[in-house]
């Protein structure tokens, strides 16, 4: 399944694409796609559905960030060998654990918010990881069994605010809307290799990032039980593996970075789509 919310901003109904791409509506079904959603016996139950039987949506709405009440958002620095030499940093000999705020969360085509006084914003395709069901100390060859599905998500990132501000990454991570999630939320049953998919990333209309994750250093499953060592994973949780090269600070001959007016277009196999137009910053009320 392909599962999604759609609506304005904080009115999200429940829905699934079917077939022939048209949304469907969910909400005789489930009051959201959220944690209790995406346990392994509830997405059963949807599976079930016909998606024929179900209301269409008309027009064209917003979509909406595919899971509700995330918990956490899981980051992964260096992921990927290639993104590590473009960065001239080592590749890590253990997964690299970060954290965006989740008020940086943000649906997949809304605007992104350039920081007041930014001079490095920066896209990052990546992977996402959909936890369903509760993770502890889980091992590698169970780990996938605790993931309900993938989505794409844009790691956007103030490169200043990362790496010459002091401290750890997470101040260039979780500025607010830097957290672009969806459209949909793929169940993994959709997915037949992970570790398989290609991923792409556009800015203005010239292809910036070009990437497969099968350049992953440390893989879905790896990543899911070295996680749960340290913290809880919770339906709902969501984990942004690592970027292909080509984001902006690693071109050459000179780093280019986003500036208001730009527009991103991303997305990853199978996965779909998401397209950000970035906007400078203004006092809001």
């Amino acid at each position: 399944m392909k599962l999604l919310r759609y609506g304005a901003p904080g009115a999200e109904r429940p829905g699934l694409l079917d077939a022939e791409g048209r949304i469907r509506d969910l909400s005789d079904h489930v009051a959201d796609i959220g944690p209790d959603t995406l346990a392994p016996d509830a997405l059963k139950s949807l599976a079930a559905l016909d998606p024929a039987s179900l209301p269409a949506v008309e027009g064209d709405p917003r979509i909406g960030v595919p899971v509700s009440r995330i918990g956490k958002l899981v980051a992964i620095g260096l992921n990927f060998s290639d993104h590590a030499a473009e960065s001239n940093l080592p590749i890590p000999e253990e997964p690299i654990i970060f954290m965006k705020a989740t008020s940086s969360i943000t649906g997949p085509n809304d605007e992104v918010v350039i920081p007041r006084g930014s001079k490095k914003t920066d896209w990052e395709v990546e992977l996402g990881v959909v936890i369903g069901k509760r993770a502890s100390y889980v091992t590698v060859d169970d780990a996938l069994d605790h993931v309900a599905g993938f989505c794409v998500v844009n790691d956007v990132s103030e490169r200043e605010y990362q790496i010459e501000r002091g401290g750890t990454w997470d101040k260039g991570k979780g500025c607010d809307t830097f957290g672009p999630i969806g459209p949909w939320l793929v169940t993994r049953d959709e997915i037949a290799d992970v570790q398989a998919l290609g991923m792409w990333l556009d800015v203005n209309g010239e292809r910036r990032q070009t990437g497969t994750t099968a350049k992953m250093i440390f893989d879905v499953k790896t990543l899911v039980s070295y996680i749960s060592e340290f913290m809880t994973l919770e339906p709902g949780d969501v984990i942004t593996t690592g970027t292909p090269p080509g984001v902006g600070m690693g071109l050459k001959p000179e780093a280019v970075f986003l500036k208001a007016g730009d527009v991103m277009e991303l997305g990853i196999e199978g996965l779909g789509q998401q397209r950000q137009q970035c906007v400078a910053w203004t006092a809001r009320g």
